[in-house]
């Protein structure tokens, strides 16, 4: 369905219903195979002449709706859905690099992102280099001739700085570099192809999904790259590719529009790793992408009240909100978030991490888990877990300190919310 609403795309696009039966809900193709019309169309659809189901670890019905509906909500062309969020983030950048490759990331990144691009992907030689966002040029400082991509977070979990995603992508755009954007914190209030990003990527198990039962990600291809225009700089889109007969992809799809790089990521990579999100959780995660509208508008308004709370009260010496920020960031804020500032907080208690520790266990109505953007509010001590694998310096460059919590705010009545905050802190300061 053509619309400029993500909203109304959010429940329409990519579907109307099913030719068979005329059902209006997605069905969940719950199968591993597909019947070939003929042997004539087995061979075009493994030669890419034409597009279509061969095998559930490459594609699906029920995941071909949630693509689908992500890129028509995105403004992009193409989408590939993948079993985690990790595992889109590991995809987007392998889909460029390869040994003796490096890419430059924001520092402001989760934790988990941060291990496997300064860990996993070094092993495999890839490097990562991090710079500081709040200096656009540093990303051009730390460009070589084997830069493949920029990388960032829209609204970073957990140092909540907006990225300069314009101006970081000018700087790209003009060496051959795509930046890629992690967009799960801010879907529909951010639509990073809108300010020059080349590819979006989401963990689907947080605001997407939104009710904490499926784990899935995805990489949506914006179609607005030239890939072509700087051949030498994105080798792996523009010479001859060994494992695919010798195509070369910036060329071989053409004729089906400009989506070279995700049909280079869903028949090479995901063929050959194998990280296919599974049906079912396509259909529960499309089920969250129905509502995530509404969602949102919750998240943002309960959280921008939570952090006004929490200036008021004694036990807190900073909140981390973009609400909060001045000079740059504030500007930053303001241009990139003006429908929203999204569901996230984080704040820091005097009593460091044992009052951090106190107020977590006092929660009675928050939970208390590793996850994000779920419909229930939650709270997490990122310096003991989702950051733990950081060494001190990487975890305060990522924004973490011994106090601080991070709050995931639901959809709860305010009033409720609130009280829960104001015991667990009362709790805190004892």
């Amino acid at each position: 369905m053509a619309s400029p609403h993500p909203e109304t795309l959010a429940l329409h696009a990519g579907w109307r219903r099913d030719a068979a039966t005329h059902a209006v809900a997605v069905p969940i193709y719950q199968t591993t195979s597909y019947q070939f019309d003929s042997t004539e169309n087995a061979a075009n659809l493994f030669a890419l002449k034409e597009l279509g189901n061969i095998y559930t670890r490459i594609m699906n019905p029920t995941a071909d709706v949630l693509e689908q509906r992500l890129a028509a909500m995105e403004g992009g062309v193409a989408a590939l859905a993948l079993a985690s969020g990790q595992a889109a983030s590991a995809f987007s950048v392998q889909n460029l690099a390869r040994v003796g490759d490096n890419f430059v990331a924001s520092t402001d990144l989760y934790g988990g992102t941060w291990n496997l691009f300064a860990n996993t992907l070094r092993d495999q030689g890839i490097e990562a280099r991090f710079v500081d966002p709040s200096d656009p040029e540093a990303f051009a400082r730390a460009t070589d001739d084997r830069t493949r991509a920029y990388y960032a977070e829209t609204l970073p979990n957990p140092k909540l700085r907006p990225f300069p995603i314009a101006e970081v992508a000018a700087i790209g755009r003009a060496r051959g570099i795509p930046l890629i954007m992690d967009n799960t914190a801010a879907p529909l209030i951010v639509r990073p192809f809108d300010h020059g990003a080349a590819v979006v990527m989401y963990s689907l198990t947080k605001y997407l999904g939104g009710h904490g039962n499926s784990i899935g990600g995805i990489i949506i291809d914006g179609g607005n790259f030239d890939w072509e225009a700087h051949p030498s700089r994105q080798p792996l889109l523009n010479t001859p590719d060994p494992s695919y007969q010798g195509a070369i992809w910036s060329q071989a799809v053409k004729p089906l529009g400009p989506i070279a790089y995700i049909i280079r990521a869903r028949v090479v990579l995901l063929r050959d790793l194998g990280a296919a999100i599974s049906p079912f959780n396509a259909f529960l995660i499309l089920q969250g992408v129905e509502t995530v509208a509404l969602r949102m508008k919750a998240h943002c308004e309960n959280a921008l009240a939570v952090a006004k709370f929490l200036q008021s009260r004694r036990e807190v010496t900073r909140v981390i909100h973009p609400s909060t920020l001045t000079g740059r960031d504030a500007e930053w804020t303001a241009k990139y978030l003006p429908r929203g500032q999204g569901g996230l907080l984080g704040f820091e208690l005097a009593g460091g991490a044992a009052a951090g520790r106190r107020f977590i266990d006092s929660l009675k109505l928050l939970y208390h888990v590793a996850n994000i953007g779920d419909a229930r509010s939650l709270a997490i001590h990122p310096a003991s877990t989702t950051h733990s694998q950081l060494t001190e310096a990487e975890q305060a460059a990522t924004g973490v300190s011994p106090g601080y919590v991070r709050l995931s705010i639901g959809i709860e009545h305010i009033d409720d919310i609130l009280a829960d905050l104001a015991q667990a802190l009362d709790a805190a300061g004892n």
